[in-house]
């Protein structure tokens, strides 16, 4: 893949849903009634697999989303939010096209436990919905104790923006509020975690914003990792647009994070104690907190599947798609729990409705923007083996390339948000 638009990226997308509709469906499994279908989560992978599921069983299923928000902000494009690319409006949506359009029922609420042996899903408000198949899509939780001394409390100090929404605004906020000469210090997460670009892509737009209100302003990263995606892309950004304000020191020069004091802004490491203006800490992370409750994570935090249908290996009747699952090679973005909702839900079309099922196809891309016009890109086609979802081939922008085909890349970004998020609400 060398090239995707808002219309390439509906074709392609369009031609995996097109697959379970072979005409009639069976309901003979389910008697009477509808077979049920119950969505929790209503990020890209809770979206998409109620909409595909909707829409390609033509109103054989019945489908109802939990999502506890009215608007989603997506957090693929919310750094652009605070390089200022973007307004924060701009990566929010809401499910009404859903539930006029393709007939889910969306429900707003919490879901707070699921009862795996009577098949139902308990609300916070009080409510149970029953359910045939689940697809479990709660993305990720904070730990937020992996950072001596964060917390869900200190969070509003030392934002870690990795959910996006409030904490994304908050975060800007504090950025164009720093002093003079300040310094911003990022403490990045461990592997796995959402979006492996997403810090150093964050760090980017910080320093695209410094260097337009405040130049003399200082970024640090603290790591854990001794390596990280598109490396060499971001370090040749940072030198090319930003040179001198970008520090990264690795764990082999760091060692490990002693504390962190939300009221003082003070990281204490074993190599020295930084004094933040801007904290922004993103710490380890799992799978969304119904997930454990629920009994589908192991010894990881996260969720083993089965590699073809995305099913839980703990239950048949669930699925787990997006950053809560174990999905091999595939990394956690939205572009790949976009592409395991389609499979998720052609192997549910296929059990309750006796639909054709293909063997899945898998992609994902992720994009990154250093500067103006200077986007860089990684992504990968995979397969579902016995094992794991396997990459199959990949890709990967270079270092050195013109300003056209850095240029083309951004643009080719902004053609698949709008492809995507139109294949997530409608």
């Amino acid at each position: 893949m060398t090239g995707i638009s808002r219309r390439r990226f509906t074709q392609g997308v369009g031609a995996v849903a097109g697959i379970g509709v072979m005409g009639g469906f069976s309901r003979a499994v389910h008697g009477q009634g509808r077979p049920k279908v119950v969505v929790i989560g209503g990020g890209a992978g809770g979206a998409t697999a109620a909409r595909y599921l909707a829409k390609d069983s033509e109103g054989a299923l019945d489908v109802t989303l939990i999502e506890p928000s009215k608007s989603y902000y997506t957090c693929f494009f919310s750094n652009l939010y605070i390089g200022g690319f973007r307004t924060l409006e701009s990566i929010g949506h809401t499910y009404g096209k859903l539930a006029s359009d393709y007939g889910v029922n969306v429900v707003h609420d919490w879901a707070t436990g699921i009862d795996r042996d009577a098949k139902q899903v308990a609300l916070a408000g009080g409510g149970r919905v029953p359910y045939d198949r689940l697809v479990v899509a709660p993305g990720i939780d904070l730990i937020y104790d992996s950072v001596p001394g964060y917390s869900l409390e200190a969070s509003g100090h030392m934002p870690h923006a990795w959910k996006a929404g409030t904490q994304t605004a908050l975060l800007k906020n504090k950025i164009m509020a720093m002093p003079e000469g300040g310094t911003y210090v990022m403490i990045a997460p461990p592997n796995p975690y959402r979006c492996p670009p997403g810090p150093y892509e964050r760090v980017s737009m910080v320093a695209h914003q410094l260097k337009k209100t405040n130049p003399t302003a200082k970024i640090v990263i603290l790591d854990p990792k001794e390596t990280f995606s598109k490396q060499a892309l971001f370090t040749e950004g940072w030198q090319k647009h930003y040179p001198g304000m970008v520090e990264w020191l690795p764990q082999s020069i760091l060692g490990e994070i002693q504390s962190v004091d939300a009221a003082s802004g003070e990281i204490v490491t074993d190599l020295d104690s930084f004094k933040a203006d801007v904290a922004n800490v993103i710490p380890a992370q799992k799978a969304g907190m119904i997930a454990e409750s629920a009994g589908l994570t192991d010894d990881s935090g996260f969720c083993p599947i089965v590699p073809a249908t995305l099913k839980s290996t703990m239950d048949e009747a669930i699925h787990v798609i997006g950053d809560a699952c174990i999905a091999g090679d595939m990394p956690k973005s939205g572009f790949s729990a976009n592409s395991q909702a389609k499979a998720a839900a052609m192997s549910i079309r296929a059990d309750l409705l006796d639909a054709r099922a293909f063997p899945p196809r898998f992609s994902n891309t992720c994009w990154s923007l250093i500067d103006t016009d200077d986007g860089v890109k990684v992504g990968a086609r995979y397969e579902a083996t016995e094992e794991k979802i396997a990459k199959t081939d990949g890709f990967i922008s270079q270092t050195g390339e013109d300003a056209e085909l850095r240029k083309a890349t951004y643009e080719e970004s902004i053609g698949w948000y709008e492809g995507i998020v139109a294949d997530m609400f409608g």
